[in-house]
């Protein structure tokens, strides 16, 4: 009752036409590309899911594009026909096919979590401390069985009595003074009702 309940949405969700649109955009940019632009898609999935990994991924990819250039560029022929180009042209391609498929499976498996819900997209942490509710009389109320409470797991270690809000104890003191205004009204029972 009192429990953190529903979290509240976070943000603006996008739609499904533009998480498609940029879904396609983002995974042809590294191919048209030719694998120069594969850093500029690991960004966009790093800064989507905001995981180390995704963060990570963004700085090898970028480490392997420079690692490529420069061994295109150490080629000493004249028209870049060495082994050294060669090698760099491969890895420039293979870099940027990788960014491309690693892309498209984690951003689909980063929305899919978003769909179903917060707590699968691992967003709010359990609980710090278990919560234990406070205990209701066991005694039935106005009429209504008793609700069987179940047993608190763990006791809190030092916890403070709980206390009534002002709210609650003025209704109290009113209902009190009703109830004696109507005990005074209504004649005794043992009295004859008859003159």
């Amino acid at each position: 009752m009192h429990g953190p309940g529903t979290p509240p949405p976070h943000g603006h969700q996008p739609t499904t036409g533009s998480v498609v649109a940029l879904r396609v955009l983002f995974a042809l940019l590294p191919i048209l590309s030719c694998g120069f632009l594969a850093w500029g898609t690991m960004l966009r999935l790093a800064l989507i899911t905001r995981k180390p990994r995704d963060w990570w991924l963004l700085g090898a990819s970028g480490v392997a594009e420079v690692v490529s250039l420069a061994l295109i560029g150490a080629d000493p022929t004249e028209d870049v026909s060495g082994w050294q180009s060669d090698v760099g042209a491969f890895g420039t391609l293979l870099n940027g096919l990788a960014v491309c498929i690693y892309y498209l499976v984690a951003e689909i498996r980063h929305f899919e979590a978003l769909k179903a819900g917060p707590a699968a997209a691992g967003w709010y942490p359990p609980p710090a401390s278990p919560y234990v509710p406070p205990q209701q009389p066991a005694g039935p109320a106005y009429g209504y069985p008793p609700v069987a409470q179940p047993a608190p797991q763990q006791a809190p270690e030092s916890a403070p009595a709980p206390t009534a809000p002002p709210r609650i104890g003025q209704v109290r003191a009113e209902l009190d003074e009703l109830s004696e205004l109507l005990r005074r009204q209504q004649p005794p029972h043992n009295e004859d009702p008859r003159p």
